[in-house]
């Protein structure tokens, strides 16, 4: 399947216009939840500041794609187990009394032909009412939800966000913004890849953006008749960097100053911790660091010495992730053999986060954007 991208001058998101207007609560709780094809994941969060305070979340793999790329539909077991999920999911939100929330589902459903059956099995069973979001859209959200390691010094920005059934590169221009201005350019962008009216501040440009239908659990799928471990992974990683031809904002080479690459999804983070050595997942060591390819590369080959059986084994890795981390693993790698940069900075963080910023920021209860 050919890779979705927009057509220049008209594909870029606009923001969605209320039926009526919203007074906003400053003590309000939100809540953003994100149906992936292989996890079910919910943040419910107040504002604090130019940030958000989390009060509680959820988290579970629920292999909604699974079977999928054969069928093209989802079965009957991925439902069921999802909308279990969702249930947990209900009972926090009434719970903490949540009344603004945004609830989206991504690539799995986007693919599904039964995708619209399944909603109305969702809604009808717990009462939720799950939205299918576009590429461009899963895109924005994720490239806001970084805007908080963005540095001050990159002019040149790539955003990755290396999903289940999909993974989003965004390519950002900051050069004519402020050094100072520039993280908070980045979460202005939640109005929209393209700047709305005559806004006063300096804008973020997009200069390019790609959605390609492979993620760690889509591209795992399409070579899992490949026995060798190592094989497997190498076509993985050739396989993917093929459908990134055509993504290409600068012909030239662009220099290594003033480039920056920020990867978002349980890939990155399981290689940082593992980088780290941590025998238990520690969040606030792991988002924001910085990781050169050597690092990277290092982590990498020690799983594929592991093998399938080491992998399952290490706690590094965890049971959940252990049969995506080399798929996840080989698109890192095809991304660092592209992009001129010999450091990548990890974000835990995502579509949830992004949700939250849009939001909150659409609600104008945030202290002048995420700082």
């Amino acid at each position: 399947m050919a890779p979705k991208r927009p057509k220049r001058g008209g594909a870029f998101p606009f923001p969605v216009e209320r039926d009526a207007p919203y007074q906003p609560d400053p003590e309000a709780l939100y809540g953003a939840l994100d149906l992936g094809t292989n996890s079910c994941r919910m943040l419910i969060a107040q504002p604090k500041g130019n940030q958000f305070h989390v009060v509680d979340s959820f988290s579970k793999s629920v292999q909604l794609g699974a079977g999928l790329e054969a069928s093209g539909r989802l079965s009957r077991a991925s439902m069921a187990r999802t909308v279990q999920a969702m249930r947990v999911c209900r009972q926090k939100l009434e719970k903490r009394e949540v009344k603004r929330m945004r609830l989206v589902a991504t690539e799995a459903c986007r693919r599904a032909k039964n995708a619209r059956d399944f909603i109305r099995y969702v809604k009808r069973e717990t009462g939720l009412e799950l939205e299918i979001i576009q590429p461009e859209e899963e895109a924005r959200l994720a490239v806001i939800s970084c805007a908080p390691l963005v540095s001050v010094k990159t002019e040149q920005l790539l955003v990755v966000d290396i999903g289940g059934g999909s993974t989003e590169l965004v390519w950002i221009d900051l050069s004519n913004v402020p050094r100072h201005d520039r993280p908070r350019a980045i979460m202005r962008l939640h109005s929209g890849f393209k700047p709305q009216g005559d806004s006063p501040f300096p804008h973020a440009k997009v200069v390019d953006w790609i959605s390609i239908p492979l993620g760690v659990a889509t591209l795992r799928d399409q070579f899992s008749d490949v026995d060798d471990d190592g094989a497997r992974f190498a076509l993985m990683s050739w396989y993917f960097e093929e459908q990134m031809s055509s993504f290409a904002p600068y012909e030239g080479e662009q220099t290594r100053e003033g480039f920056q690459i920020i990867g978002t999804s349980g890939t990155v983070t399981t290689v940082a911790a593992s980088h780290l050595g941590l025998r238990r997942y520690e969040r606030n060591k792991v988002d924001g660091l910085r990781m050169t390819s050597d690092q990277i590369d290092k982590v990498i080959r020690s799983y594929l010495t592991l093998g399938p059986a080491g992998r399952r084994a290490d706690p590094r890795i965890g049971r959940d992730r252990q049969a995506l981390i080399m798929s996840g693993a080989a698109i890192l790698q095809a991304l660092l053999r592209i992009w001129p940069t010999d450091r990548l900075s990890v974000a835990d963080r995502g579509l949830r986060e992004g949700l939250l910023y849009a939001q909150m920021s659409g609600d104008g209860v945030l202290e002048d954007g995420p700082y």
